[in-house]
């Protein structure tokens, strides 16, 4: 089978999928979030969000709304609305939509956020074909951590041949090995960088990825697209340095190569291609506001608050949990947040 059908299975099995039978995934799981660090990274996106919000109150008539996809627990959800109860009461009952296709992973968040009356679930977005004005949404949709979650092709370069290969699954045994797929409908076509390539580059695209973002562009009437995850430009996708792609394995905090074992145990992640991410949204009529480091992002959100001292006196935990997430050895460097509006 395709990689992209056997990390779909792998994370997404309802039975043995990592995502369906793995709630710790933070401290106490094999990956650090950067909702893992603390409620700081919750309240910062809070605060950006309130200001986001105010502009859309104050320019139409409709609901406005904060729309998250991939919750996965809720904790995010219930630092953001624990933020707003306390800071911006205005906002503090502002209808908040989880968008989440697994019953599994909805009865969690469930959980988590019990104590909030505002809150409703979604499986999926509305139908584009049934879509009308009031089925669409004002205000926000984000995401954090979910569009490299979606499983990817991966292809292989062929240097004698000058042609792609596709990396399929195949059943050695009781094992699992990589089997190639000859003459695969590829997107990459690039023949000046197709020159210098390596033989057995590899590069991993996620048409998945792609259209769901173009789904939720078209689901947003009005107000701002966001996502926070680890990525690339295409340009730096495509570097001939980098010649394992961006596919990496997580077990109790360490990566691995070995992407094809335990499948269903270890997470599996590949890099976002940002370019072709705000290509899409682009594509949908949205207007790309910001595309930078995570670093760059809450710096300015954090000064932002200061003007009306929205944190109050900062304390060494919020020190530590920012230094965290902005630190170019920790959070800052490996994730970037890309805002597009509409």
């Amino acid at each position: 089978m395709p990689f992209a059908r056997f990390m779909e299975l792998a994370l997404y099995c309802p039975d043995s999928g990592y995502y369906e039978t793995k709630k710790d995934i933070g401290r106490r799981g094999d990956f650090y979030t950067s909702v893992s660090v603390g409620e700081l990274f919750g309240q910062l996106l809070a605060c950006q969000f309130a200001e986001w919000l105010e502009a859309e109150v104050s320019s139409q008539k409709s609901v406005v709304r904060i729309v998250e996809a991939g919750a996965h627990d809720g904790k995010l959800a219930a630092d953001i609305l624990n933020w707003l109860q306390s800071n911006r009461p205005k906002f503090s009952e502002i209808e908040y939509v989880i968008l989440e296709p697994s019953p599994r992973r909805q009865e969690w968040q469930k959980e988590t956020l019990k104590h909030f009356t505002n809150v409703r679930w979604l499986s999926a977005f509305p139908d584009a074909r049934r879509q009308t004005p009031n089925s669409k949404f004002n205000g926000i949709i984000f995401s954090n951590e979910l569009l490299d979650a979606f499983p990817v092709r991966r292809f292989g370069w062929d240097a004698q041949n000058k042609k792609w290969f596709e990396w399929g699954v195949a059943i050695d045994g009781d094992q699992f090995i990589w089997a190639k797929i000859p003459d695969p409908q590829s997107a990459i076509c690039n023949p000046q960088l197709e020159a210098v390539l390596p033989d057995g580059y590899i590069i991993e695209t996620s048409p998945a990825a792609e259209n769901w973002w173009r789904e939720a562009a078209g689901a947003l009437a009005r107000g701002k697209l966001l996502a926070i995850d680890c990525g690339f430009t295409a340009d730096e996708m495509l570097s001939p340095s980098r010649i394992c792609g961006t596919l990496r394995a997580y077990f109790r905090h360490h990566a691995t190569d070995d992407l094809l074992a335990n499948p269903g145990e270890q997470d599996l992640t590949a890099h976002v291609n940002f370019t072709a991410i705000q290509k899409a949204g682009e594509d949908a009529g949205l207007k790309t506001q910001f595309f930078g480091s995570q670093t760059k992002c809450l710096v300015d959100i954090l000064a932002m608050a200061e003007k009306d001292k929205s944190f109050g006196e900062w304390n060494t935990r919020q020190t530590r949990q920012f230094q965290t997430l902005t630190h170019p050895e920790h959070l800052g460097r490996a994730f970037r947040m890309l805002v597009q509006s509409r």
